[in-house]
């Protein structure tokens, strides 16, 4: 998580302090199996953040029973009530020292208009509201500021609700 878009602070995973892990089955910082296969066998994961004000903490959760753990409300300059933006999606960090676009890959390392089976995604985007209610987002905004080197496809579907696909290469000959 990161309190102020990186400005000051940033780190990934449990490198941030603060995150109290309560989970006896869950491992953080180890790599998800099994992984999805490109055009084969697809996996899942269903994760929520969501905010309990009686013990003013931000829960992570797998799936519907296994909480993983929590941040402090205390930890964050925007989020003491409730959260105003809300993003998904992939990052890489481009420390390429030759001048030319990193070769790390986002997601599956395929663009967006391969969907499903090639790209990756996220799907049944959901909020939850003031009562406490899972909702769909509303207006999703979609970014890709490189997206000769990686891409976003966004849609809703009776089936998959809000999702989107996204990714790419990284450096390729559209993308030097």
């Amino acid at each position: 998580m990161f309190r102020d878009g990186y400005q000051t602070t940033g780190c990934y995973n449990l490198d941030c302090p603060g995150f109290v892990h309560t989970s006896n089955s869950i491992a953080l910082d180890v790599a998800l199996s099994p992984v999805s296969t490109y055009h084969g066998a697809q996996h899942e994961i269903i994760l929520q953040i969501f905010k309990d004000p009686k013990q003013n903490v931000w829960w992570l959760q797998h799936g519907n029973d296994d909480v993983i753990g929590y941040w402090p409300a205390s930890l964050f300059t925007d989020l003491a009530d409730s959260a105003s933006l809300i993003e998904w999606g992939g990052e890489i960090i481009n420390n390429a020292q030759d001048g030319q676009h990193t070769t790390t890959q986002m997601g599956s390392g395929h663009f967006a208009e391969e969907q499903a089976g090639g790209a990756s995604y996220f799907k049944n985007l959901q909020v939850v509201d003031q009562s406490n209610t899972l909702v769909p987002p509303g207006d999703i905004t979609t970014v890709a500021e490189k997206p000769n080197c990686y891409n976003i496809v966004s849609g809703k579907s009776d089936d998959a609700g809000d999702y989107f696909y996204f990714g790419g290469p990284g450096r390729n000959p559209n993308c030097p």
